[in-house]
């Protein structure tokens, strides 16, 4: 296996990300869509949205976020026959270093509570159970 990170490219790796997301994720709700979610990304700072492939197959995926602070980590995934095979933990390491090169100062990520395999994943990769409480809210105007 020889595994490759790049930056996404919309118009090579598109399809590939929209099914593996379709996969992984399953989506329920109309603003979690891999196509809005690809496009929102797109907008603004798509230089930390990184793919990773082998060969021309596209076999993980994770998003960055930077507010001049904080980070965060976003959209994590491989496919399931590529687990456990340091692909993720790759793409998680190249895109904390990208974060650390814009001066970042903590990441911070989201995972479904009874996660136990993703929350494993982390912690194995330095992350901690952190008490917080995630509150969000959803704006309609902006989901198409």
């Amino acid at each position: 296996m020889n595994i490759v990170i790049e930056l996404y490219n919309n118009s090579k790796h598109r399809e590939q990300v929209i099914e593996l997301w379709d996969s992984v994720f399953a989506p329920k709700d109309a603003r979690n869509r891999p196509q809005l979610s690809i496009d929102k990304k797109l907008s603004v700072m798509d230089d930390l949205f990184f793919i990773a492939r082998d060969g021309d197959q596209v076999i993980g995926t994770v998003m960055a976020g930077y507010d001049g602070h904080r980070g965060w980590i976003y959209s994590m995934a491989v496919i399931p026959e590529r687990r456990n095979l340091n692909v993720g933990t790759t793409l998680l390491k190249h895109a904390e270093n990208e974060l650390k090169k814009l001066g970042c100062v903590k990441i911070n990520l989201q995972i479904y509570k009874d996660n136990d395999s993703v929350k494993n994943f982390y912690l194995k990769n330095g992350y901690s159970i952190e008490e917080r409480i995630s509150m969000g809210k959803e704006i309609k105007d902006n989901i198409r």
